[in-house]
């Protein structure tokens, strides 16, 4: 399809956008692809494929139709505008199903009748016969088409006729005067085919069985006919196969319209919005709202809630406590905080530096969702789908909540990883923390030095040693001052850092909190928003499309 465009594109380029609208009907086409009615689509990419390859055929040829009904006298017509009898007429005339084509200049039309699967021996040059007339020039670049009776009880020729007729570029109705109301025609062919009146003529054929005084009576009748099939603008002619009345006056306007060489663009152009129509029609015309900033963040929200975040988050703050704690608390009851378990190596996120190197198949023992979180999650879903489906035609909103959907099997797994591979950075200690743990152990040997000193001299009279002076500060032996001091000091440091642990562990548990949800944002976004935003950006392709191709 894509070199046909090009070469369409190629050859409207000079004074005409017809190539830039099959293009662009293509794109529509391409984006509806899965997403609208097959039926519709297909049409679509036909009529591209269909009108592409016409563009590139015969340009100085104009394929004229006669179409009619079993008796209208189609085949007399013909045989009329082409001065000879060349197509049987009447209860004789064989059952093909083929049409009979009658070619004025022959160069250039063999890919043409290619085109129209015209087989060779249906095929008659008319610059071969013996009696050419001035009228040949008139319909020089002609290819007339005979066709098959549209009312045929033979399927065939129902098929026949309307191959045919969506391959060609003037179409002559042949109407019979008793039968010219049928609403076979009507419903059938001619109001169908309201968007081609440009391209169409209607003939009342056996004018001269039809009494004079009732000829302009029965012709007013057969125009509000065609008005009221949307037919306003095509041209009404009364002829006589038999007798030649009219016959010029078709002969002429078939030869205008072919010498204006505007007829094939015209039935091109109008197959071209047909088909963009009909695809509009299916897909719909109005626009969109963006998803709010509001409504993603209340999806990554939902899926935070459903990874455990709230409960990592805690259990980071928990961790950073203990440790650091256990860092800068009293050396004699710190190692108490060992006996209790540490949360994050109870939830499998204890990973340090190794979190990078995770795999998808990495697990952690976060809790599993519960009914309640798996329900949010499950209404944020549908609320992003539904803030933007809601304008949407039908297809289209039903395509968006299936791409919100279509990748939530994968979201525990997601969210998993998502978690596992996260830096929590708790295994590390700030630098103030390292420096207590050295002064603790100092206030606690400074202690213990105090204490030893004292027993010392309080076991002096018991082992007959002379006690030694004993130095002093403010008259406070200075044993007694290390004692009390490394105990008294190595306490209230302990307590001023609970403070200051506690405020690290909140902030550490802030910054872990917003990595996760930016873990989790990027889930968020790839299982549900970029779904739901490629169906949408698939929809504007169609509907930009659509718009160019009826511009």
């Amino acid at each position: 399809m894509t070199s046909l465009l090009d070469g369409a594109k190629r050859l409207m380029s000079r004074g005409s956008d017809l190539g830039d609208r099959i293009e662009a009907l293509g794109r529509a086409g391409e984006a509806a692809r899965g997403r609208l009615d097959d039926r519709v689509v297909d049409d679509a990419e036909a009529t591209v494929d269909r009108v592409a390859r016409r563009l590139g055929l015969a340009a100085d040829h104009t394929v004229v139709a006669i179409a009619g009904a079993t008796g209208s006298g189609k085949s007399s017509t013909f045989n009329a505008l082409a001065g000879i009898e060349l197509s049987s007429v009447g209860v004789r005339r064989p059952t093909t199903s083929w049409a009979t084509a009658c070619v004025w200049g022959k160069a250039g039309a063999d890919e043409l009748l290619d085109y129209l699967v015209i087989p060779p021996r249906h095929q008659i040059m008319r610059e071969s016969l013996l009696d050419l007339g001035k009228e040949d020039q008139a319909l020089q670049g002609v290819v007339l088409l005979d066709l098959p009776d549209h009312d045929s009880t033979e399927v065939s020729h129902h098929l026949e006729v309307d191959r045919l007729i969506e391959l060609t570029d003037l179409m002559v109705w042949v109407l019979d005067p008793q039968k010219y109301a049928d609403a076979a025609i009507h419903d059938r062919y001619l109001a169908p085919f309201s968007a081609y009146q440009d391209v169409m003529l209607v003939v009342l054929n056996h004018i001269d069985e039809v009494p004079d005084d009732r000829r302009r009576a029965m012709l007013d009748d057969v125009r509000r006919l065609l008005d009221a099939d949307g037919l306003a603008r095509v041209p009404l002619l009364a002829t006589s196969a038999r007798t030649g009345e009219g016959i010029d006056e078709l002969r002429s306007a078939v030869a205008e319209r072919v010498k204006a060489k505007a007829v094939t663009r015209s039935r091109l152009e109008a197959d071209v919005q047909a088909a963009a129509g009909r695809l509009r029609d299916a897909s719909g015309t109005s626009g969109h709202p963006e998803l709010s900033k509001q409504r993603i963040a209340a999806l990554e929200d939902a899926f935070a809630d459903a990874a455990g975040v709230p409960t990592v988050v805690a259990a980071v703050e928990s961790a950073t406590r203990m440790r650091g704690r256990r860092a800068t608390g009293w050396p004699v009851t710190s190692w108490l905080s060992r006996l209790r378990p540490d949360p994050l190596k109870r939830l499998h996120l204890d990973l340090g530096k190794d979190a990078s190197l995770l795999t998808g198949r990495a697990r952690t023992s976060v809790p599993a969702q519960t009914q309640v979180q798996r329900a949010r999650v499950d209404a944020e879903v549908r609320a992003v789908a539904d803030e933007v489906s809601t304008p949407l035609a039908r297809p289209w909103a039903e395509s968006v909540r299936r791409a919100s959907v279509t990748r939530l099997s994968d979201l525990n797994d997601r969210l998993d990883v998502a978690l596992s591979a996260t830096e929590l950075n708790v295994d590390r200690m700030p630098l103030w923390a390292g420096l207590v743990r050295v002064l603790q152990w100092l206030l606690l040997l400074a202690a213990l030095a105090g204490l030893l000193w004292s027993a010392l001299l309080l076991a002096d009279p018991w082992l007959g040693v002379d006690r030694p002076h004993t130095p002093d500060v403010g008259g406070f032996p200075v044993p007694v001052l290390l004692l009390l001091g490394g105990v008294v000091l190595g306490l209230l440091l302990a307590l001023l850092c609970r403070l200051l642990v506690g405020a690290t562990a909140r902030s550490r548990a802030r910054v872990a909190d917003r990595r996760l949800r930016s873990a989790i944002s990027v889930v968020a976004e790839e299982l549900v928003v970029v779904p739901v935003r490629a169906e949408l950006m698939a929809y504007d392709t169609v509907r930009e499309g659509l718009a160019r191709a009826l511009a």
